[in-house]
């Protein structure tokens, strides 16, 4: 079956039409003598399953970096540990955790600087993609504890940018998930005075519009939604400036800081899902930009499913499908990927290219 599976279409096409012509003949070495063309089993092929991991899928390179950086100082140091899940997936976690690497919180920082004193050692800690508030670094300053800080750069850039404008007396309004990793670091840059909002209603219910403010975005946050925020804001934000009694300003900013490879990602993966016939979609379920990039593949194909681990196929997904496409999260590593196309194939690809 397996060498079946391999062998070109073109070659099955004329075996069976080889076939067909030399059971008319009643010829064909003896083989076919006793069949009738009338009553026969006809040797039907169906199209070979063909697996295809979205190219334009896989780690951003944010997420790169900073699993580098992990690995650079777990080959070096035995005490390395990392503030909450390194990325939102738990296949990678695991991985990282094989290799030393420890998953703490705040609260453990004086348990961690405790137990390096007492070993002559100096605690290490990493900073994950996601970003701390100041209160971190202070804290770990005063405890001794050395910080690797892996902060994605645009995060970083959006710290300073909320820091920026907040220290110039704007309402800070932000899209995204309050109690996201990110998000709490963006509060802490501005003694958590800002307002957090998931919906253009929340919004609309919680800006205050008599206030000159400036609207940011949660880096892993849908585009489209940020857009209709910012639409819904700009007819209603107001600033009375006091300058000169003529002088009525009105003064809006809208920062579009969502991660180009989560947004850049859109199209393509619209494209792909569009063009196969089940999509297999592997992602952490904690992955914001994962939900994202999700529900864009399920618009594009309603045959999309979501999945953490290989061990959650489902065979129904598969009846009559001759094409899949399998994608990820920015936080989805190649490898797991991988294995899952290697599961796909093995469970469900000759069981789908069978005689009848």
């Amino acid at each position: 079956m397996r060498f079946l599976r391999v062998m070109p279409l073109f070659f099955w096409e004329k075996c069976r039409n080889f076939a067909y012509s030399e059971m008319k003949r009643d010829n064909f070495s003896g083989q076919f003598s006793s069949i009738s063309l009338n009553t026969a089993s006809i040797l039907s092929f169906q199209t070979i399953m063909t697996v295809t991991i979205d190219s334009n899928s896989g780690f951003c390179w944010g997420v790169v970096r900073t699993v580098q950086i992990a690995e650079q100082y777990l080959a070096e140091y035995d005490n390395v540990s990392v503030l909450g899940h390194i990325i939102h997936n738990p296949k990678e976690i695991e991985r990282l955790q094989q290799k030393g690497l420890r998953t703490i919180h705040v609260k453990d920082f004086e348990r961690i600087s405790e137990e390096a004193k007492q070993n002559g050692s100096t605690p290490r800690v990493l900073i994950r993609a996601h970003g701390e508030p100041p209160e971190t670094y202070r804290k770990a300053f005063e405890l001794g504890i050395e910080l690797i800080d892996a902060t994605c750069p645009v995060v970083t850039k959006l710290q300073e940018r909320v820091r920026k404008f907040y220290d110039q007396g704007y309402q800070v309004v932000v899209f995204g998930k309050k109690d996201h990793a990110e998000v709490i670091g963006v509060r802490g840059v501005c003694n958590d005075e800002c307002i957090v909002v998931k919906s253009v209603e929340e919004g609309l219910e919680m800006v205050n519009m008599e206030r000159k403010t400036v609207l940011f975005s949660q880096t892993t946050m849908d585009r489209p939604t940020f857009y209709a925020l910012r639409d819904a804001l700009q007819t209603r934000v107001k600033e009375l400036i006091v300058d000169t009694m003529q002088n009525i300003a009105v003064e809006f900013h809208a920062k579009d800081t969502i991660c180009g490879q989560v947004s850049g990602r859109e199209d393509k993966l619209a494209a792909f899902a569009a063009s196969q016939d089940i999509m297999l979609f592997i992602a952490g379920h904690e992955s914001s930009n994962g939900k994202v990039l999700y529900n864009v593949a399920k618009a594009a194909n309603p045959r999309t499913y979501f999945l953490e681990d290989v061990s959650e196929l489902q065979d129904a997904w598969f009846d009559g499908v001759h094409t899949v496409g399998i994608s990820g999260a920015t936080s989805t590593p190649q490898w797991l990927m991988e294995q899952l196309k290697k599961a796909v194939e093995e469970r469900y690809a000759e069981a789908n290219f069978v005689a009848a």
